[in-house]
């Protein structure tokens, strides 16, 4: 009788195992890469409360009894295989967190879910809340202007998600309070730091033709672009000039303009094919200040503006800087005025009146669009007193 009954019992656990199956791996597309996650190992925390502190300790009490720690080992896997940066690898935990909780079927929960994501990676994230607001925060050491920052302790916590208020809180009049969690094991900085771009699916270009004359010489440039790098740096904030003009383009961009540029510029000494370079930034795109195009201040990178038909004076500097960088490897400096950001070239003999800075004598050369067609060496002559300062010095690694 106990041999039928364990055979009955051996026979009808299958089946037991197999009405309930379990819920496949979450997959998605991060820019071209493929992403699976073991999300169907935990279970849902939901948030459907009012903003409260309170309730806020509850979902993390909640969500912390779930063992996250095979979600978050893969997407630190996901960091290290495809070279993410911070910056990055924040667009992937935004994406993991809307696979989880749609953005717009509850922002709060959302919102935690980012921060809960992050914070569990390493970084030193914090929230604050008012009223029916919440902020999410990560300290960074870095220079980042025109988003809201706060100091805590002697470090810098940068707010990574007012763009959601449409970048228009007075906090003046809304005094948030920090919601009191922390982990032990978030402690880490995040850099804003772009080195390294996605390996984007080659069909997902798109081929621009981009022209301009030179020496009564007309050029056409096809290149390939990726609308994704715009998706990418949608909400990036504005870094020091470092940061900014050392982001690099995506492999299938870079292919499709630099080698173009070097055959262009084969045959010509120094000084003409960056006088080529620099015509080509000046007047192959049209101008226009950010407040217009974007509504507020935002510096493009290189590959950036090439995706857009208009851009600024900053954008074109960080595009001139990044060909000439690629194509001579120059000593360089960027020049910021009040007003204007341009840069300065150091050749073998220096062109025309040279800013001199640390003992060297470096060029002017203007990328943007003036009135006067100015030449290597120029200035802008109305900048001529205009004080300025040197805000970035670029030394290639083997000059």
């Amino acid at each position: 009788m106990f041999i039928l009954s364990l055979l009955l019992l051996l026979h009808l656990l299958p089946r037991t195992a197999s009405s309930q199956p379990e819920r496949p791996p979450v997959r998605f597309d991060f820019f071209g890469e493929p992403v699976e996650l073991s999300l169907d190992k935990v279970s849902f925390t939901d948030y459907d409360n009012q903003l409260s502190e309170e309730a806020i300790q509850q979902f993390f009490l909640s969500i912390s009894a779930e063992d996250y720690e095979p979600v978050i080992n893969e997407l630190l896997m996901y960091k290290k295989k495809y070279q993410l940066d911070d910056w990055l690898y924040y667009q992937l935990i935004r994406k993991t967190a809307q696979q989880i909780s749609p953005k717009a079927a509850n922002y709060y929960r959302y919102t935690l879910y980012k921060w809960f994501f992050l914070s569990r990676s390493g970084y030193d994230a914090t929230l604050s809340i008012a009223g029916d607001k919440i902020l999410f925060y990560v300290q960074s050491d870095e220079n980042i202007y025109n988003i809201p920052s706060h100091t805590k302790n002697g470090k810098q916590y940068v707010c990574l998600n007012y763009h959601d208020y449409g970048g228009n809180i007075d906090f003046v009049k809304t005094r948030f309070s920090a919601v009191n969690i922390q982990m032990a094991s978030a402690k880490k900085s995040f850099s804003y730091k772009v080195t390294h771009l996605p390996d984007f699916n080659a069909g997902d270009y798109t081929e621009k033709e981009i022209g301009f004359s030179y020496n009564e010489t007309d050029y056409h440039f096809k290149i390939r672009l990726n609308p994704q790098v715009k998706t990418i740096f949608a909400n990036y904030p504005v870094v020091d000039y470092e940061s900014h003009f050392n982001i690099p383009m995506s492999n299938e961009t870079y292919r499709s303009l630099i080698p173009l540029l070097k055959r262009q510029v084969k045959g010509m000494n120094e000084r003409n094919g960056i006088d080529f370079l620099m015509r080509f930034t000046r007047y192959a795109f049209l101008f226009e200040a950010d407040s217009r195009q974007f509504g507020n201040e935002k510096r493009l990178s290189p590959e950036q503006t090439l995706l857009y038909d208009q851009s600024d004076c900053e954008d074109r500097a960080a595009l001139f800087f990044y060909l000439v960088k690629e194509i001579y490897d120059l000593p360089m400096i960027v020049l910021a005025f009040p007003e204007h950001v341009t840069i300065a070239v150091k050749f073998e003999k220096p062109v025309g009146t040279p800013i001199i800075y640390n003992g060297m004598k470096y060029s002017v050369c203007e990328p943007t669009p003036q009135q006067k067609d100015l030449a290597v060496g120029q200035l802008l002559p109305t900048l001529a007193r205009t004080p300025y300062e040197i805000a970035y010095a670029y030394t290639p690694a083997t000059k």
